[in-house]
């Protein structure tokens, strides 16, 4: 029986792209080096679906076992989220508060022994601190008065492709990023100051991406002699190294339109992401993990995850002792 309950109610820009890096809190290994059986529960958007689309391919090359369920919405934000679940403790019979697979939020955090429990901001809100209030310490507190084994982590997305329109505007929006470096660090500082405030861990995607998209060799470079609105169909835009999907034709009515996503992770991005998570939770680096996407090629898929192994390192400074003890008891 579910009962309601009352709620109460730093920012530093990582560089990844060179310096050293301490290692001095990562996640241990257990001793005997046995596979493990991680169990995670992901709340978010299509943000989760990119970042943990090869997560199991990776976990799986790793030698361990993953049991992941997903409650998403597409385009939702934390309070889309923390609303489902109020709903629900206002009566459990809401219709509103069941997601897409007939469940709610309380009956999914009951449902397994999870270890892992993520959250996430829309893309869109990322880098506005006051829109996780309160519906990041809502969320928090049901998850951790119905799966108190678990440990909740943070999911950081990440900034839009740097040609992305959001930052074409000829009228800036007051308040809203003018370039993917303002987007990252608005959502770079709003991710550390909501993960803190929950004395929760970051899962940092979104300075891996940050990290990658910088890199002096692995950066995309926007094209400049490209001209959206002069293309035919099917030419594109030099595109190398993009994490994001970009520009693309769709069919639609019958004909070919230029479109432009500079939100969502491509096949790199998506294999950066899961090489985060990874790390993240199984306390192990993805370096040398034998699961390559067809799309990428060797040399980058290697680079893609010395970026989040160090990103991984990097992001578990919030808290002391990132991941370490449930890591070390998530083996079956």
């Amino acid at each position: 029986m579910f009962r309601p309950f009352p709620f109460v109610c730093i920012f530093a820009l990582i560089s990844l792209i060179a310096g050293s890096f301490s290692y001095a809190d990562s996640p241990k290994k257990p001793s005997d080096d046995g596979p493990k059986h991680v169990r995670i529960l992901t709340i978010g958007n299509s943000f989760t679906h990119n970042a943990t689309r090869y997560l199991d391919e990776i976990v799986e090359a790793a030698g361990h076992k993953l049991t992941h369920k997903m409650l998403s919405i597409g385009g939702s934000p934390l309070e889309l989220h923390a609303k489902k679940a109020l709903a629900f403790e206002k009566d459990p019979m809401a219709p509103f508060a069941k997601y897409g697979n007939g469940e709610t939020l309380q009956e999914a955090l009951q449902s397994e022994p999870w270890d892992f429990v993520t959250i996430q901001q829309v893309s869109i809100k990322s880098h506005n601190l006051e829109t996780y209030h309160p519906y990041a310490q809502q969320l928090a507190q049901i998850i951790r008065r119905d799966a108190p084994q678990a440990r909740l982590l943070v999911h950081q997305t990440w900034s839009y492709r740097s040609d992305d329109p959001r930052f074409r505007r000829v009228k800036l929006i007051a308040g809203e990023p003018a370039t993917q470096r303002e987007m990252y660090e608005g959502l770079s500082e709003a991710y550390r100051t909501i993960t803190a405030e929950l004395s929760a861990n970051r899962i940092p995607v979104g300075d891996a991406f940050w990290a990658a998209d910088n890199h002096a060799q692995f950066s995309y470079r926007e094209a400049a002699d490209f001209d959206a609105a002069s293309v035919e169909f099917p030419e594109l835009p030099d595109q190398t190294h993009s994490l994001h999907v970009g520009y693309r034709w769709r069919e639609i009515d019958g004909k070919q339109q230029l479109k432009m996503d500079g939100h969502h992770a491509n096949v790199a991005g998506e294999y950066l992401g899961a090489c985060v998570w990874f790390e993240c939770l199984y306390g192990e680096t993805p370096i040398g993990n034998s699961f390559v996407p067809d799309q990428l090629d060797a040399e980058y898929a290697a680079h893609l995850q010395t970026i989040a192994h160090r990103a991984a390192q990097q992001g578990g400074d919030v808290v002391s002792g990132p991941f370490a003890s449930l890591n070390a008891a998530a083996k079956d």
